[in-house]
């Protein structure tokens, strides 16, 4: 395995470094309840995606207050 020869310098580490650039993750708007949701994934308010309702869990919820009505 190679080891260094010599110790690596802090300003020569720090520019190596400094290209390490964290990056916002895109996000867009929920169409059915307008909350802000990360890209290409279910809306953790409402359990929807592309306009359909895909999450089990929310459409149980739905359901039981609907019936509590």
């Amino acid at each position: 395995m190679a080891v260094p020869k010599k110790r690596t310098g802090k300003a020569a580490q720090a520019s190596r470094r400094a290209n390490w650039k964290g990056s916002v993750p895109e996000t867009t708007i929920c169409t059915n309840c307008g909350a802000t949701v990360l890209t290409h994934t279910v809306c953790t308010e409402c359990g929807t995606y592309k306009g359909k309702t895909v999450s089990k869990k929310v459409a149980k919820a739905e359901t039981t207050t609907e019936e509590d009505k």
